[in-house]
């Protein structure tokens, strides 16, 4: 089981990360055709969009995950070890950004062109499809999860709090010397182009609040029922 999951979790983030590069390669390739000035803007664009960063950080969680597998199990059959708690808490973080990345996106974005260039067809598969439901299987099935107590909800759902501060923020500010308006990650996000302004976004900031709210509870819920007799790490 140990070993399985080492593979795995190798192999997934072997292709998320090969599927970030060939997206942003894409994205500065256009970027760089149309006005080689513009790539510096488009890079940080880039790593502006949730999704980006919510692979970007799963491939690095799946990895540790794997070297702690080996480190502190071996690869023997057994799956009696355990993560430490600031990697478990880093892990459901992970988890339930990538779960809200798939769902958010299936839902609402799917067919809508978003302002990244070209899409690469497999990459966007990755990115929206397979790395999430990936993640979600590891966290119910994988070993070395420790229960987590109800207070790292407010752990997890700092990054998407900063991260929508950072977007609104930043939004007015960043103009796109392409088309001379200001550049938002996501059409739901962006007040000028949404039918209520910011009434709209405000709807859509805490839709998805309530969601990644209950998909981090759902995470520490998990992880308390399948290991309720272990002490909960607080």
């Amino acid at each position: 089981m140990r070993l399985l999951f080492v593979i795995l979790r190798v192999i997934v983030a072997l292709a998320i990360g090969a599927a970030i590069i060939a997206q942003l390669a894409k994205t500065v390739s256009i970027a760089f055709d149309a006005n080689p000035a513009s790539v510096g803007f488009v890079v940080v664009n880039f790593f502006s969009f949730f999704t980006v960063d919510s692979n970007a950080a799963s491939v690095v969680v799946l990895l540790v995950g794997a070297v702690l597998a080996i480190r502190q199990g071996g690869l023997g059959g057994g799956s009696g070890y355990s993560d430490p708690l600031l990697y478990t808490t880093v892990r459901a973080s992970v988890v339930t950004y990538m779960v809200t990345t798939g769902i958010v996106y299936n839902l609402l974005l799917r067919g809508i062109a978003l302002p990244q260039g070209t899409t690469v067809a497999w990459s966007n598969e990755i990115l929206h499809v397979v790395g999430p439901i990936y993640l979600l299987l590891d966290w119910l099935f994988a070993p070395g999860r420790v229960p987590l107590d109800w207070k790292r909800l407010w752990a997890i759902i700092a990054f998407p709090v900063a991260w929508v501060a950072y977007t609104l923020v930043r939004g007015p500010l960043a103009i796109d010397q392409a088309t001379g308006k200001q550049w938002y990650p996501y059409p739901f996000l962006n007040p000028t182009t949404s039918a209520g302004g910011y009434a709209s976004v405000a709807f859509y900031v805490v839709l998805i609040a309530v969601v990644i709210s209950a998909i981090g509870a759902g995470a520490i819920w998990v992880s308390r029922r399948q290991t309720r007799h272990a002490p909960v790490a607080k």
